[in-house]
């Protein structure tokens, strides 16, 4: 029998009003993000964009990604639960999960070669403020404008019976464009080639279902206002384990995903291909580019040499007793963009960008490993 009382949505956990309010405040975000061929603003059922006032393309090819940021968004939910934090400490890490869902989805386009032009998100929540769902936003906003690209709508859904109290989930869709054969498909890599690298900044945005388990963040099984798991929460993730004057635990494992279209973009004629190190760690995104006529060899102490590898990943490590080669099968260990060039084009490729470094070489396939990547002294 139906209840005699009477309900709103509101009650339910839905409000209305307050969404209503958000957009608002995300049209004035989105007005940060923003290009000439975009021809609405956000607040409609559709966004709008003008494919035919591009130039620079005589036959263009639209690309597209969808991705999330995964459980790290339970790291940022965490870290904002502890009452000794600052408003604006814990609006920088909301603000940098927004940054991480854009970046990585232009670096998923990027791997084959595609200039980013539009975004839309996703956010959906229970108990999160108006002021925390547009922190995130304003993360969406600022990363799409740092890579050229509009944001030209989204969602925001309150979800009660879906998500505990105080939790998020975050997705979006990037669309890009490339010209018509242009395409980075890894096909042209030859043996003799020198595989490159630009450095990550962290964990990303994978591995932290591992990475919360290791470190005792793991998101509680039963009552949402369980108040010693949270308390016991804020304890490890305020701790600094590199040192009283270094990052905390929550800095660390919440610093924002890397954008390489800008430093990468230009260039992209001289790379054969491109791996976005992600999901399935080093050798198996890096395999997914590979022809079968070669292999490759990476040597950890090139880029370990050249780049300041974040102590995030000794840690866990270390605190979960996991071996060498599952670091490298769930983390980037410290690699954030992997691709592939002739010997000339990587000698001027790692003069025109200074954070690069070699990671290994490509050679010719034998013995029945042909697309394989291997690593020395993790996989020997």
């Amino acid at each position: 029998m139906a209840s005699q009382t009477a309900e709103t949505y509101a009650a339910v956990g839905v409000d209305v009003d307050a969404n209503d309010r958000l957009i608002s405040r995300y049209r004035q975000l989105a007005t940060t993000a923003s290009r000439r061929e975009q021809l609405d603003s956000i607040g409609g059922f559709s966004g709008l964009f003008d494919i035919s006032a591009l130039t620079g393309y005589r036959c263009p090819v639209l690309a597209s990604s969808t991705d999330g940021v995964g459980t790290k968004v339970i790291v940022a939910s965490l870290a904002d639960r502890d009452g000794r934090q600052s408003e604006s400490a814990c609006a920088d890490r909301f603000t940098g999960v927004g940054r991480d869902l854009v970046n990585h989805c232009v670096n998923d386009i990027l791997a084959v070669g595609a200039e980013p032009l539009f975004f839309v998100d996703y956010l959906a929540s229970n108990g999160v403020s108006e002021d925390q769902k547009s922190e995130i936003v304003a993360g969406v906003a600022n990363a799409c404008r740092d890579s050229g690209m509009a944001l030209i709508g989204g969602e925001t859904a309150d979800m009660p019976d879906l998500y505990m109290n105080g939790y998020f989930d975050l997705a979006g869709t990037i669309i890009g464009v490339l010209e018509k054969g242009n395409q980075i498909t890894g096909e042209e890599i030859s043996a003799g080639d020198i595989v490159l690298g630009l450095p990550s900044s962290g964990l990303h945005t994978n591995g932290y279902s591992l990475a919360r388990e290791v470190l005792g963040l793991r998101r509680p099984r039963g009552d949402d206002d369980d108040e010693a798991y949270y308390a016991e929460c804020a304890k490890i993730l305020q701790d600094r384990p590199w040192g009283a004057s270094e990052p905390t635990l929550a800095d660390a494992l919440l610093e924002p995903h890397r954008a390489d279209w800008s430093d990468l973009g230009p260039h992209l004629p001289m790379v054969k291909g491109m791996a976005h190190i992600t999901g399935g760690g080093v050798q198996g995104n890096i395999e997914r580019v590979l022809p079968s006529t070669v292999t490759v060899s990476l040597e950890p102490s090139l880029w370990q040499e050249r780049w300041d590898i974040p102590p995030i990943f000794d840690l866990i490590q270390q605190w979960g007793d996991i071996s060498s080669q599952e670091m490298y099968r769930v983390f980037n260990m410290g690699i954030g963009m992997a691709f592939m060039a002739s010997p000339g084009d990587a000698n001027e490729l790692l003069n025109l960008l200074p954070s690069a470094a070699k990671l290994g070489e490509v050679l010719p396939a034998g013995g029945g490993m042909g697309g394989t990547c291997r690593i020395s002294g993790i996989d020997d």
